[in-house]
């Protein structure tokens, strides 16, 4: 479809209203983002017959918008903001409004055409922000604790009964993380699968289901690189570059961290891959990042066949 048939709605979403540019044309409003005044946003929206509706992700102010837009069945998505800022600077826009990044966003659309992803679902939202709550409990304890040594007198007292809270707040949040991954059949079944693996716990099963649901539905280059530990080429002429992995889902990234640390002590695939790497040269890093990507494969592989992991000896 040309340029000239594909219809794009840019959408730039901040905390109260919402600033939309259709393209081709030069139609721009403004609408409120208040429960009260999303039917008349989807309305205006579904008139116009749009290919595509695109909107940045924007922590959260995004998802009554794009929810009330895909619930008219509508098609929406959700890019990553740096992709609309690289591709401004691209074009030369260095200036910033909510106007001109309605523009850019809608611009953005007709040219790249974002491929449109399944949202995640209520359920899914919750279970993400629980694990948002966990790694935020987690960081407020660990500044308590570099700031308990330093203390004295009252000042400690006061630490030691925040530290004591806090880990009080986790515990209640580990339970809740639970609770909701069993009260799924579906999500049961798969962290089930996923805890099967040596050194995979669940907190990393709860990052790996809220954040990739994509597991188990792609391969193994798909799902690494969605992950962001799939390492990327810096070539350039004569010039080879060291391979560099960036980008990708951070909370997912961290979460695998965490679990390959555990995986090469007590998982023997990953222990000898680990050690495999470590005796051909490869730096300490280098051979962890590459752990963490066998690790994720692994873990993409038994929901794929939902198989419960194994490991034999020969």
């Amino acid at each position: 479809m040309s340029e000239s048939e594909f219809c794009v709605i840019g959408i730039d979403i901040a905390k109260d209203s919402c600033e939309l540019a259709v393209l081709p044309g030069a139609e721009r409003w403004s609408s409120a983002t208040a429960p009260e005044a999303l039917g008349e946003l989807v309305q205006r929206c579904r008139v116009r017959q749009p290919n595509l509706l695109v909107c940045e992700a924007t922590g959260g102010y995004e998802v009554p918008v794009v929810s009330a837009l895909a619930a008219a069945a509508l098609p929406v998505v959700v890019v990553n903001p740096r992709q609309i800022r690289d591709f401004a600077k691209a074009l030369g826009r260095l200036a910033k409004t909510d106007r001109i990044d309605a523009a850019v966003i809608a611009e953005f659309g007709l040219k790249v055409r974002p491929a449109i992803r399944p949202l995640k679902n209520d359920a899914a939202r919750a279970l993400q922000s629980l694990l948002a709550r966990h790694r935020q409990l987690v960081e407020m304890r660990v500044t308590e604790q570099n700031r308990l040594a330093q203390s004295r007198g009252r000042v400690r007292t006061g630490i030691e009964a925040h530290i004591a809270y806090l880990a009080a707040c986790l515990r209640d949040t580990d339970r809740d993380l639970h609770d909701r991954l069993r009260e799924s059949p579906v999500w049961r079944e798969k962290d089930d699968l996923l805890q099967s693996i040596c050194g995979v716990g669940p907190l990393t099963s709860a990052q790996c289901l809220a954040q990739l649901p994509e597991l188990g539905r792609l391969n193994r280059r798909e799902i690494a690189a969605l992950a962001g530990v799939a390492p990327f080429n810096r070539d350039s002429g004569t010039l080879q570059g060291h391979r560099t992995v960036w980008g990708g889902r951070a909370p997912v990234r961290c979460a695998l961290y965490m679990a390959t640390l555990s995986a090469v002590r007590c998982n023997p695939v990953i222990r000898a891959h680990y050690q495999h790497l470590r005796d051909t040269g490869k730096p300490p890093k280098v051979a962890l990042v590459a752990c963490m990507r066998k690790l994720l494969v692994i873990m993409n592989a038994i929901l794929k066949t939902k198989t419960p992991w194994r490991f034999q000896t020969t």
